[in-house]
């Protein structure tokens, strides 16, 4: 149940104007704005035609959509969000976190510390698969079996080494060696 406040900072969110190339969410209760990088769209581009590959043109598969995700005040826009076949908004036009069956991060310098910290909280409290990109570290992260609020697998590869998801929903290996790099 929400409370008044809660509320109060979902409608003045909803009001802030973000610029064309910028993204923003809601994490543990404070807002964040923040511009989308070219090496950042490119790893979301690669990790979303890799679902639309595996699962067909009309899979659905969101970026930077607004999903209200458990914890204080979630609302995330995840950088790629697959949603279980057959979901549909609700009466506000939001999609349920419920419905979501995997989430994928690319790392910004401006939000590096969410996508580590608030966000993997919550994607395990959601119970779904999390993949982070880091194209600062040339690494991705898997974190699978969501148990408590905490993973209890990790795989982290390389760029160039693919990362084996057969053991997920999505039943696919992801090619990262053509991932960009900072």
């Amino acid at each position: 149940m929400s409370t008044v406040n809660d509320r109060i900072l979902d409608k003045l969110f909803d009001d802030v104007p973000v610029p064309e190339g910028y993204k923003g969410e809601i994490v543990d209760g404070a807002m964040y704005i923040a511009p989308h990088l070219d090496i950042h769209w490119q790893t979301t581009l690669a990790i979303i035609d890799a679902l639309t590959d595996r699962f067909g043109i009309d899979v659905q598969v969101f970026s930077d959509v607004r999903i209200d995700f458990p914890g204080h005040l979630n609302g995330f826009a995840p950088d790629v969000a697959k949603l279980r076949d057959g979901s549909e908004a609700d009466t506000e036009g939001r999609w349920r976190y419920q419905d979501v069956e995997f989430v994928a991060e690319v790392i910004d310098p401006h939000r590096a510390k969410n996508d580590y910290g608030s966000k993997k909280t919550a994607y395990a409290l959601a119970g779904v698969p999390y993949l982070i990109a880091d194209p600062y570290q040339g690494k991705c992260h898997l974190f699978t079996q969501p148990k408590d609020g905490e993973y209890t697998s990790e795989l982290s590869v390389a760029y160039g080494v693919d990362v084996d998801m057969t053991d997920t929903v999505l039943g696919l290996t992801l090619k990262t060696d053509e991932f960009p790099r900072d």
